[in-house]
């Protein structure tokens, strides 16, 4: 019988992704993570005994804790954080568990920039509509959820990064931004390697919509239609940014869940 503190990770990868993910800390020893150096997306290492620097980090949100097998380590940490009131659920199998879900996507750890104090900072042009929205999206909900997001002139864009220690992304010659024909998005998806069939889906639509080729994705034209809006409505690229949050969240429901759906007026139209 599973435990009433567990996850499986069938049931954890339907939440990745989507604002109702929780919290994914990742306690796996330095030898495990070392032999075998890859993250469930949108997770973080701590060690297993910082139990107070995981509660704070946590606060009132709920959080699965994930060592190498589900076993000793994340479910004696779990208890210890429920002990102090925190919604805690340990992932069962752990890593060796998800590695076996089919598809289920792992982010190489050398892959993710990380500041001084453990988070991303990124650094692109202001007035963000398409990839620069898009881009910021994955990352928040696949890669760090506290990625910091600095949006500048496009002539201050590297020597904001020089200053600050952040990652330039969708400029040119830059690493993370377009290659060939696809677009920064395709670029993240290929160095977090997370080309499941949702994010796949997904990226056909922003690459047709940020490249004006709106004949590989019909979607694309209602995709630019809207980000050239909301870059209307917002004067504050971080207002818009929030705004765009909840666009792409939405657009990965339908990838995920919608894409074969159809609309017809009247219902009862025959064919």
């Amino acid at each position: 019988m599973p435990a009433p503190n567990s996850i499986t990770p069938k049931q954890l990868m339907r939440l990745i992704g989507t604002p109702q993910a929780p919290v994914l800390i990742d306690i796996c020893l330095d030898a495990d993570f070392e032999a075998d150096p890859y993250l469930i997306p949108g997770s973080m290492r701590y060690p297993a005994k910082d139990i107070k620097r995981i509660a704070d980090k946590v606060g009132s949100r709920a959080v699965v804790i994930i060592c190498q097998k589900g076993k000793k380590l994340s479910q004696g940490v779990v208890s210890w954080l429920r002990s102090e009131g925190c919604d805690a659920e340990y992932l069962e199998g752990g890593m060796f568990g998800w590695r076996d879900l089919p598809a289920a996507p792992r982010i190489p750890a050398s892959a993710v920039p990380r500041g001084e104090d453990g988070r991303s900072i990124w650094v692109t042009r202001h007035r963000p509509k398409i990839d620069r929205i898009a881009c910021p999206w994955l990352i928040r909900r696949f890669v760090d959820p506290d990625a910091q997001f600095l949006f500048v002139a496009p002539p201050e864009v590297k020597a904001t990064a020089d200053v600050f220690g952040a990652t330039p992304f969708d400029i040119e010659d830059t690493f993370w931004s377009h290659r060939q024909d696809r677009c920064t998005f395709d670029t993240m998806l290929d160095e977090f390697q997370l080309h499941t069939p949702t994010l796949e889906r997904l990226a056909t639509v922003v690459r047709a919509a940020d490249t004006n080729r709106h004949d590989i994705a019909p979607e694309a034209a209602g995709l630019l239609a809207i980000s050239v809006g909301l870059s209307r409505q917002y004067r504050d690229d971080h207002e818009n940014l929030a705004a765009g949050l909840h666009l792409y969240d939405a657009l990965y429901r339908w990838a995920r869940d919608g894409f074969d759906e159809g609309h017809d007026w009247p219902t009862d139209r025959k064919s």
